[in-house]
């Protein structure tokens, strides 16, 4: 009963948070990303001459052919109060530019070097874009709409807060963050990006916290930042990439690289003092990952912060498995050379020598396992009933029934019943140098 009264407090004490958001505009622009307090670190990266400003100053006075225009031309102008950018940037998107996203950006950062017609002119087509456009769900298209109304919130009445209101009440709390948290959702790691845009966006426009809907998954999103990228870094000619997990065959997308990195940066940068952001900021702050190609060094620039401090990733567990989603992650090592296994959106990888090789879960199994070793974890593949060996550590058993009970036995141990989760996988873990046989049957 006092379980049931205090799950009842805490459900009501959720629906008066709710019920006392304010869901209108009041910022002054900038209001997307460029807080004043980010802006003054940008500002003194571009007073010191550093290397992430040296580059994106040579991209843009160099003329080089931006991916995204808009986004760059206008975050230079903000921090360099070049004029020249500034109208390069409003002249874009008055043109052919449909981007939506980008399309708020120039709005909302480059008020200062827009004329009034210009300005209404701008806000005009970004509200044809917002009413012509079909409302699509997914979560680029819902981030996109997110910056869009709120860069053109300037309407005394605040005619946003019903839209707002029901991003947050209704697409958030009561479908995408409910998903996210029980494990039905599991962004890639490129498409972290935009969910950190939407996070900082509704932060700092109506002071809510977006994480408090999913706090499961956004207390091991750090750790997921570093885990599932594969331990050899891409060489390519500007600079080296983290190659986050691909499905399938192919060479690595660097765009969904950077955004992989971009989404790291802009998460420390949303809580700073969090431990687990500490350790992945002294993942992302090694200079030959600073990203220098023109579609990466806006974001490199936009997000890093050299002054913040990060601790060592080797400190990590090596295992990383989120039980909700089935996401499964385990090296060897943090060594660039180490051996890795993924498991990940149903898909089985095997990372070795530099080499991808995807594991076939359904041919693979055998009533005799014999178990993949990565440093002190081992991974088992079998096919119900089945027996193997182990020495001690973590034993991640895959490939099994999806939330399904079995039965455990191991030598000198009482049996016990273990739960799948949503990809077929249960975890067992043992002390060192434990060496002993275990069989695994379903339950019957």
């Amino acid at each position: 009963m006092r379980w049931i009264t205090l799950f009842s407090l805490l459900l009501a004490a959720a629906g008066a948070q709710a019920q006392d958001d304010e869901f209108r505009v009041y910022t002054e622009h900038p209001r997307l990303i460029l807080t004043s307090q980010r802006l003054r670190l940008l500002k003194r990266e571009r007073e010191r001459e550093s290397q992430r400003w040296r580059q994106f100053e040579l991209l843009v006075k160099g003329s080089a052919n931006l991916p995204e225009p808009g986004f760059a031309l206008a975050l230079y102008f903000a921090v360099s109060d070049d004029n020249a950018a500034g109208k390069r940037a409003v002249e874009w998107a008055l043109g052919k530019a449909d981007d939506l996203r980008q399309l708020a950006l120039v709005y909302d950062w480059c008020q200062p070097v827009m004329s009034p017609q210009q300005s209404t002119a701008l806000a005009a087509k970004i509200r044809r874009e917002l009413s012509e456009k079909p409302a699509a769900d997914g979560l680029l298209a819902r981030r996109d709409r997110l910056l869009a109304l709120i860069a053109t919130s300037d309407d005394p009445k605040h005619p946003e807060e019903a839209t707002l209101s029901d991003f947050v009440g209704q697409w958030w709390r009561r479908g995408f963050s409910r998903s996210l948290a029980d494990g039905g959702t599991l962004p890639q790691l490129s498409d972290v990006y935009p969910l950190l845009e939407i996070l900082h966006a509704v932060r700092d426009n109506l002071r809510i916290d977006l994480r408090e809907d999913a706090l499961g998954y956004f207390a091991h999103l750090p750790t997921y930042l570093i885990a599932a990228n594969y331990p050899a870094p891409y060489r390519a000619p500007e600079n080296e990439f983290r190659v986050p997990v691909y499905l399938g065959s192919g060479q690595p997308d660097l765009q969904r690289a950077a955004l992989a990195r971009a989404a790291g940066l802009s998460m420390v940068a949303y809580d700073n003092n969090g431990l687990e952001n500490q350790f992945l900021q002294g993942w992302l702050i090694q200079d030959r990952f600073l990203m220098m190609t023109p579609f990466g060094a806006p974001y490199e620039f936009l997000w890093a912060n050299p002054y913040q401090p990060g601790l060592s990733y080797y400190q990590l567990p090596l295992v990383f498995h989120d039980p909700n989603s089935g996401a499964l992650f385990v090296r060897s090592g943090w060594d660039e050379d180490a051996d890795w296994f993924g498991l990940y959106a149903g898909e089985a990888e095997l990372f070795h020598d530099g080499h991808v090789t995807v594991v076939n879960q359904g041919a693979s199994g055998s009533s005799a396992p014999k178990p993949l070793n990565l440093g002190d974890s081992s991974v088992v593949l079998g096919r119900t009933p089945f027996q193997f060996s182990m020495e001690g550590g973590a034993i991640l058993v895959i490939g099994l029934k999806p939330r399904q009970k079995y039965l455990v036995e191991t030598d000198d141990e009482e049996m016990r019943e273990v739960s799948t989760d949503r990809a077929g996988t249960f975890v067992l873990r043992y002390p060192a140098g434990r060496v002993a046989g275990i069989r695994v049957h379903e339950e019957s």
